[in-house]
């Protein structure tokens, strides 16, 4: 079943872009690749316990199986050694991308405490967007008794687009609340 907002993009967005910035190319509109849901976590070095809860939430929020991050070196200061679990992401493409940007923009982002839009300055020059959410209760998979601790994680949209303004056009269109 194809996601609703793979055809809002198909049928309504795509048209729009192509007139506002004149493309040529149908290939040539910028186009959602893939959405990367990182969470690094400190205390798994100790706490294994946290480990294992980061990867049953983000699993259920993403509906997909997180892969645990490994440090690359030894840090003395962090009491880390090399190849320790130091983190969780995620890369969603396709119909699970859009199911979870669809299910971020809708339910997930309204519910954030005094939410008055996300930051439209978080484009890394080239398109893509990243923004940090402090806490996963905002998503409603995430059952508030079932937490051991809040924890927050860093969402990046990875895009075709060549330029910021294409690619805040793009996620303008797709019903990403900016603020003004």
């Amino acid at each position: 079943m194809p996601q609703r907002l793979k055809q809002v993009y198909q049928d309504t967005i795509v048209p729009k872009l192509t007139e506002q910035f004149s493309y040529k190319n149908p290939h040539e509109v910028p186009k959602v690749v893939k959405i990367t849901v990182n969470r690094g976590l400190g205390e798994a070095s100790q706490n294994a316990k946290a480990l294992e809860s980061s990867i049953n939430e983000l699993s259920t929020i993403t509906g997909q199986k997180p892969v645990v991050t490994r440090a690359k070196k030894a840090i003395a200061g962090f009491k880390i050694r090399q190849g320790m679990p130091v983190g969780v992401m995620v890369t969603l493409r396709s119909d699970r991308m859009y199911a979870f940007l669809d299910r971020l923009i809708n339910l997930a982002l309204p519910r954030i405490r005094d939410f008055r839009g996300i930051s439209a300055k978080s484009f890394d020059g080239r398109g893509n967007y990243s923004l940090g959410i402090r806490e996963q209760l905002i998503f409603p998979e995430i059952d508030y008794d079932t937490i051991d601790q809040i924890r927050g994680m860093d969402v990046s949209i990875i895009t075709t687009a060549q330029t910021d303004e294409e690619g805040r056009a793009l996620l303008k269109e797709l019903g990403m609340p900016f603020r003004t």
